[in-house]
């Protein structure tokens, strides 16, 4: 199951990261409820989200580029750096008793241009850590770090908000950067791939989106994730209202449901994480979207929140195996040249589509109710799912695994 902590520095990233990312989650955490706080706007809930998430959508695939030009290691530390001064500035404005909304959707926008330079570079140089044969691993072991963090960080700041204030959680966060800043900077990087041929950055784009559109089993898999990105995850956006409105839990009550999630999220990282076989994995996509949006349905139902916050396991089990899933199908189908631009457009599918579905539910929650915004994004999943199972022969992405499998990671498959 941690085969891949044999290599120092994925030992070193993980460290780090598990650290970062329980203030990450507590920062979404205060945010969300400071927006919620000082609007109490379905809407503008939304609307932050849209805005923390809409650069990736037109940065993603230029990020990509760069991911494939430059030294990832060197971009993950200049990005992870630029997110501790946001931390910090949102911070300093939320203890100060001077921050405005409009500031918020500023430095929610600024996290998000941070964001996607981050995480094609991010996910690109996993396999720079631990090789072809512990990529699977590695990208389970690091979707478990982040969900550990996601049961640890929300939990803790529903505490803190309703104590001290977002305030504390916004500083904490900014902290928190120096442990994965510390880890970046005590690797040993040698013969990091970069591409350096000389071509512009408009012809690598277009070869990134040919090479997409001539493979449907990869294009396929980028579609259904940014489904599941548009109709599904915005169930996020929407939890304050849950916990406020329908629910009647307040502050702790949100982090409790986060928590949940986070919890599901958890079990599906250490399930794929014990999974050494790549092939069959396309079809674990269906049934994991499919059983995502059972559980967003059965979830809009409820109107108890112990029995909410139980649903709310299998959705973040779910998801976490769709989205890690497709990770590590789409990194085991593409050759390195091509990882940080198909990476790009993997974070573009991933959360540059969100916003729109951030936008689409606040707007359905504002107009009608929150559990229907949520029980129709899980309709979308389920039908999508289908249609996605019932091409899978055609889609042939167990041959391309096949084929494009070194002979030296055989043993990893067995």
């Amino acid at each position: 199951m941690f085969r891949a902590l044999r290599h120092r520095n994925f030992q070193l990233f993980f460290a780090g990261q598990l650290i970062s990312l329980i203030g990450t989650w507590m920062q979404t955490l205060a945010q969300s409820w400071l927006v919620y706080r000082l609007t109490k706007s379905a809407a503008l809930l939304g609307s932050v989200g849209f805005a923390a998430q809409i650069p990736v959508l037109f940065l993603g695939p230029v990020a990509g580029i760069v991911a494939d030009r430059h030294r990832r290691h060197r971009i993950v530390i200049a990005t992870q750096t630029a997110m501790m001064l946001q931390a910090l500035l949102i911070a300093a404005l939320t203890l100060a008793k001077i921050i405005t909304v409009e500031e918020i959707f500023v430095l929610a926008f600024l996290l998000g241009v941070c964001n996607a330079y981050d995480i094609p570079a991010r996910q690109s140089f996993l396999v720079e850590m631990v090789g072809q044969d512990d990529l699977m691993n590695a990208i389970a072991l690091n979707s478990s770090m982040f969900n550990s963090a996601r049961i640890i960080g929300p939990a803790v700041a529903g505490i803190m908000v309703a104590a001290l204030g977002e305030g504390m959680c916004f500083l904490l966060n900014g902290i928190s950067f120096i442990a994965v800043i510390a880890g970046l900077l005590l690797m040993r990087i040698e013969n990091e791939p970069v591409d350096r041929k000389g071509r512009g950055k408009m012809q690598q784009l277009r070869e990134g989106l040919h090479y997409v559109y001539k493979n449907p089993g990869l294009r396929s898999l980028l579609l259904l994730l940014g489904v599941v990105s548009l109709s599904g995850m915005s169930y996020m956006i929407l939890m304050p209202i849950f916990a406020d409105q329908i629910l009647h839990q307040g502050a702790r009550g949100l982090g409790w449901l986060m928590t949940a999630a986070g919890f599901g999220a958890l079990m599906a990282a250490l399930w794929l994480a014990r999974r050494k076989q790549v092939l069959g994995l396309d079809r674990v996509v269906a049934w994991a979207t499919a059983s995502f949006g059972v559980s967003l349905i059965l979830f809009g139902f409820s109107k108890d929140f112990w029995l909410s916050c139980v649903l709310l396991v299998p959705a973040g089990f779910a998801v976490m195996v769709q989205m890690a899933a497709t990770n590590t199908l789409v990194q085991s189908i593409v050759t390195d040249s091509m990882r940080g631009r198909i990476m790009g457009f993997y974070t573009m599918m991933f959360l540059g589509i969100a916003p729109f579905g951030s936008l689409i539910a606040g707007f359905l929650a504002q107009r009608f109710s929150a559990p229907l915004a949520v029980k129709l994004g899980g309709v979308a999943c389920v039908v999508c799912a289908l249609i996605f199972n019932s091409q899978l022969r055609s889609l042939k992405i167990d041959e391309q695994l096949t084929i494009s499998i070194p002979e030296a990671s055989s043993d990893a498959l067995s």
